[in-house]
C-alpha cells in the first residue's frame, strides 16, 4: 500500500487532493472550535451565556441550519463558475466569519459570525466532489476520496488540545486569531495552485494528462461538460433518479448517527458509564482517531472492490452493532471502545457515498447540485439529531434510550445500503 501512495503522491492530480485535504481540515477546526468556547468561563461571562445552555446550543445550531440551507441554495453555483473560484469565494467567506468573531464583544455578533462560517462551509462542501469529479480517473477516486475526508477526522483529533492551551495562555480571542491565520492557507492554495480542469494547469505533464482523461468515464466528452443547464433543470434530473434519493437518505443516517455522537458521547461517558472529567476527555477523541483510519480504508476499498454499495452497508452494520454493544457489554472502557467503533464504523462509508455520487449516480452536469442537496439535507436533519436524542433521554429517563435512537437510524441505513447492494451499485 505505501508503494502504491507513494507513486501516486508525485502526480500532480494528488496535489489537487492535498489540497482538497487541507481546506476540508481548517474548515473544521474553525467550525468546532466553539466547543472549546462552551467550557470556557471568561469567554461565557463575557458574552453573558454562562449558565444558560440553549445560547451556548445556538453557536452550533445556528451554524448547522446555514450550512444546510447553503449547501442546497448555493452548491449549484460551483457547476456555473467552476470549483476554483467557488472555493476560493467560500474560503474568502470563512475567514470573514472567523474575523467577525474574534472582534465580537456581545452575543449577537458571534451568532452572526458562525451563520456566515455556516454559509461559507455549506457552500464549500459540494465543490470538493466537482474537483474530484475533474481530475481523478474512475480507479482512483476510492483512494482519493479516502484522502481528503481523512482532514475531518485529523482536524478535531489534533486541533482540540491545541487551541486549549492557546485559550489557556493568550485567552479566547486568541483562538479566532489562529483561525484567521489557518484560513489563509486554503485561500492561497485553491486561487494560486489549483485549476478547474487538468487541461487548464500548466504544471501538468502530457504523460499524466493522457492518464487521467483515459481513466475518465466513456460518456464524457467537452461538449457535454461544458453545457450549463438551469437550476430548475438540475432539480429535475435529481427528482427522478430514485437511487440517488436512497443514497441521500443512507447519508442522512451517517450524519445523524456522527452528530448525535459527537454531541452526546461526553455526557453519556461521564453521566451513564462513570467517567471522570479526565477520563472522559481522552476516551471521547478516540472516535475520530479511529475515523481517520476508517476513512482511508473505505477510500481504498472502494478502488479495490470496484463497488460502493457492499461499503455503505458494511460500514452501517459495522456501527450499529457496535453501538448496541456499548449498551449490553459490561465494562465502562467496553463500552467508549464501542462507541468509538460506532462512530469509526460509519464513517468508513463516507469515501464510499462520495465516490458513488461521483461516478455515474448522477449525471455529471448536476454534480455540484447533487453533492451540494446531499450534504444540505443530510447536515440539515443531523442538526435535529442532539435535540431528538435529548427529547428520549427526558422522556425515558435514562442514557441508553439515546444510543438506541441512534441505532434505529443506524438500521434504517443497513436497509437503504442493502438496496443500493441489489442494484450492484
Amino acid at each position: 500500500m505505501s508503494e502504491v501512495l507513494n507513486n501516486h503522491m508525485a502526480k500532480r492530480r494528488f496535489f489537487i487532493v492535498f489540497c482538497l485535504f487541507i481546506g476540508i481540515a481548517i474548515a473544521y477546526v474553525d467550525r468546532v472550535n466553539v466547543s472549546l468556547l462552551a467550557a470556557n468561563d471568561p469567554f461565557l461571562i463575557e458574552m453573558g451565556i454562562k449558565s444558560q445552555p440553549v445560547q451556548i446550543g445556538m453557536m452550533m445550531s445556528i451554524f448547522l441550519i446555514a450550512y444546510g440551507l447553503a449547501n442546497v441554495i448555493l452548491g449549484p453555483l460551483g457547476d456555473v463558475i467552476g470549483p476554483r473560484k467557488m472555493m476560493t469565494i467560500c474560503v474568502a467567506v470563512m475567514l470573514v466569519s472567523v474575523m467577525v468573531s474574534s472582534i465580537a464583544t456581545i452575543f449577537m455578533v458571534l451568532l452572526i459570525g458562525r451563520a456566515i462560517l455556516g454559509v461559507g462551509e455549506g457552500a464549500y462542501y459540494p465543490q470538493q466532489s466537482l474537483f474530484i469529479r475533474n481530475w481523478i480517473p474512475v480507479k482512483e477516486r476510492g483512494l482519493a476520496n479516502g484522502l481528503w475526508t481523512v482532514g475531518q477526522g485529523v482536524a478535531p483529533a489534533l486541533s482540540m488540545p491545541i487551541l486549549a492551551y492557546i485559550i489557556s495562555q493568550w485567552g479566547w480571542r486568541a483562538n479566532f486569531y489562529c483561525c484567521i491565520l489557518l484560513t489563509i492557507i486554503p485561500l492561497a492554495l485553491f486561487w494560486f495552485c489549483t485549476t478547474d480542469r487538468p487541461r487548464q494547469d500548466k504544471r501538468m505533464s502530457q504523460a499524466e494528462l493522457d492518464y487521467i482523461e483515459a481513466g475518465m468515464e466513456k460518456t464524457d466528452n467537452a461538449v457535454v461538460e461544458q453545457e450549463k443547464l438551469p437550476l430548475l433543470q438540475r432539480w429535475k434530473i435529481m427528482s427522478v433518479n430514485a437511487h440517488y434519493w436512497v443514497l441521500v437518505i443512507w447519508y442522512m443516517c451517517l450524519q445523524f448517527m456522527g452528530w448525535g455522537l459527537a454531541t452526546w458521547m461526553p455526557v453519556y461517558l461521564k453521566m451513564a458509564k462513570g467517567f471522570s472529567w479526565a477520563e472522559m476527555g481522552w476516551m471521547a477523541s478516540l472516535p475520530f482517531v479511529l475515523s481517520i483510519f476508517a476513512r482511508f480504508a473505505g477510500g481504498v476499498l472502494s478502488d479495490k472492490i470496484g463497488h460502493c454499495a457492499p461499503i455503505l452497508f458494511a460500514a452501517m452494520l459495522v456501527g450499529t452493532v457496535s453501538l448496541y454493544g456499548s449498551i449490553v457489554i459490561p465494562g465502562k472502557y467496553i463500552s467508549a471502545v464501542c462507541l468509538a467503533l460506532g462512530y469509526g464504523g460509519v464513517t468508513l462509508g463516507t469515501p464510499a457515498a462520495w465516490t458513488l455520487l461521483q461516478s455515474g449516480l448522477v449525471s455529471s452536469k448536476v454534480l455540484s447540485t447533487a453533492g451540494g442537496a446531499m450534504n444540505g439535507i443530510a447536515n440539515g436533519f443531523s442538526a435535529l439529531s442532539p435535540i431528538i436524542i435529548g427529547f428520549f433521554i427526558s422522556a425515558m429517563g435514562n442514557y441508553n434510550s439515546g444510543i438506541y435512537c441512534l441505532i434505529v437510524s443506524g438500521v434504517i441505513g443497513i436497509a437503504t445500503g442493502s438496496i443500493l447492494v441489489l442494484k450492484k451499485y
